[in-house]
């Protein structure tokens, strides 16, 4: 685990972007934190890391569920899966088809699908602490999340 202090959107966004350079295989990440925390900036400096157009405007697809972005070799897939009720609605948007194939998944709000005991390569927390800096911890699991987050920290 690595844990890494953000004082500002910009270092959020510039950390995201650090694992978009660094991501070369498919991987799933996790992003869990409270509204507001840093979620869809680390998401938006991720896509610019892996080489995602300028011309994609990256939000949290909050209504959409997913958004998905062209990336060089892979497809960027950016799920919010906030509104959903249950782990059954997952079908509804092709949940297995994604994960199935070679992209790069991002999860915000992935509390789901602890319930069909999905596993991700990378989890990050966001939390605050009592300045209200970023307090950004990184959880590999599995090979290609050890070799990210050794590749970024080393």
């Amino acid at each position: 685990m690595k844990i890494i202090e953000s004082k500002s959107s910009k270092q959020t966004f510039k950390l995201g972007e650090a694992v978009g350079k660094e991501i070369t295989q498919r991987i799933c990440v996790a992003l869990k934190g409270e509204l507001g925390a840093g979620k869809t900036t680390f998401a938006q400096g991720l896509a610019k890391g892996l080489g995602v157009s300028e011309k994609y405007y990256i939000t949290s697809p909050t209504y959409t569920i997913i958004n998905e972005y062209p990336a060089g070799l892979f497809t960027l897939y950016h799920l919010d899966l906030y509104r959903l009720e249950s782990a059954d609605e997952l079908e509804g948007i092709g949940f297995d088809d994604l994960v199935n194939d070679n992209h790069i998944i991002v999860v915000e709000w992935p509390e789901i699908l602890k319930r069909i005991s999905f596993k991700f390569d990378i989890e990050i927390n966001f939390k605050f602490d009592a300045q209200y800096n970023r307090i950004i911890s990184v959880i590999a699991s599995g090979q290609p999340g050890s070799n990210l987050l050794s590749n970024l920290f080393l």
